[in-house]
C-alpha cells in the first residue's frame, strides 16, 4: 500500500520552545487517521508543518513521496482548517455558491461557471446530505450545516487526502456523531485517505483505522488496550525512543 503522508525524525520549535522533537509515523493511502493530544501538544501545527506553511527544525515530511516544502501539486489535498463552520457567516454566499467558488481554477480567470460546474456542485452537496440547502444563505445554515458545506467544498475539487483540523468544535453532539460517520462512508466507499485533528477520541476510535497521540512532544500510535486507558484518564505515554 503506498504511503501519503511520512515523516522522519520530524522536530518543530517556536524559536527555543520545543514543540514536538524526533517524531516519525506514516500515513497509507486510503487510511483514517486520528492525532490527538492534550490543548497545546502541536497537533495543528504538526498539520501546518505538513502543509509546508511552517518549516521544520529538524527531519522531513513528505506528501506523495515528495518533500512538503517542495510539494505543489495541492489539488490533490483538501485542508479544513480550525474554525471552519463560522466560515462564511456574514458573507451573503448560498450554499451552492461557496462549493462552486472551489472550482474557479478550473472555470478561468473572468469566466462564468457553467452547468458542469453547477452540477459538480450540486453532487459535493449532495455527498454530505446538503443538496437540499444549496440556495440557502451560509448565515441562515447551523454550524454543523455550515460545517458540511465546508467539507463539500474541499470535496468539490476530488482531493485524494483530506486533512481535519478539530472539525467538529462548536458542533452539537449529533453532529459530531453524523461527521464522523460522513467521513467513514467517504473513505470506506471512495478510498479517500483522510486525516482528522480531534479531541473526540472515544467517538474517533470507532471510525478510525490508526490513532497517534502528540504528548510530551513525542508521538504515538495507540492500541486498543491504551485507547481504553486514555479514554479513563489514566494512560501516561512513555516518551518515544530518540
Amino acid at each position: 500500500m503506498s504511503v501519503v503522508i511520512s515523516a522522519e525524525n520530524l522536530s518543530f520549535r517556536y524559536r527555543d520552545e520545543p514543540i514536538f522533537s524526533k517524531i516519525s509515523f506514516s500515513v497509507e493511502r486510503g487510511g483514517f487517521v486520528a492525532i490527538t493530544g492534550a490543548n497545546g501538544s502541536g497537533k495543528s501545527t504538526l498539520l501546518r508543518v505538513a502543509l509546508g506553511e511552517l518549516a521544520p527544525f529538524e527531519g522531513g515530511i513528505r506528501l506523495f513521496g515528495t518533500d512538503a516544502r517542495e510539494f505543489s501539486d495541492w489539488p490533490k489535498i483538501g485542508y479544513l482548517p480550525q474554525s471552519s463552520a463560522s466560515i462564511g457567516t456574514g458573507f451573503p454566499a448560498t450554499a451552492e455558491e461557496a462549493v462552486r467558488a472551489n472550482l474557479f481554477s478550473r472555470i478561468g480567470f473572468m469566466r462564468f461557471a457553467g452547468r458542469t460546474h453547477t452540477a459538480k456542485a450540486r453532487d459535493a452537496l449532495a455527498l454530505v446530505d446538503m443538496a437540499a440547502h444549496a440556495k440557502r444563505l451560509l448565515g441562515e445554515l447551523s454550524g454543523g450545516q455550515r460545517q458540511r458545506v465546508m467539507l463539500a467544498r474541499l470535496l468539490v475539487g476530488e482531493p485524494e487526502l483530506l486533512l481535519l483540523d478539530e472539525p467538529t468544535t462548536g458542533v452539537d453532539v449529533r453532529t459530531v456523531r453524523s461527521l464522523f460517520e460522513l467521513l467513514a462512508k467517504l473513505n470506506r466507499e471512495s478510498g479517500l485517505t483522510v486525516v482528522i485533528v480531534t479531541h473526540d477520541i472515544g467517538r474517533a476510535s470507532q471510525y478510525v483505522s490508526k490513532t497517534l497521540c502528540l504528548e510530551d512532544g513525542s508521538l504515538v500510535e495507540l492500541g486498543r488496550t491504551q485507547m481504553d486507558e486514555e479514554l479513563q484518564h489514566r494512560h501516561k505515554h512513555p516518551a518515544a525512543e530518540n
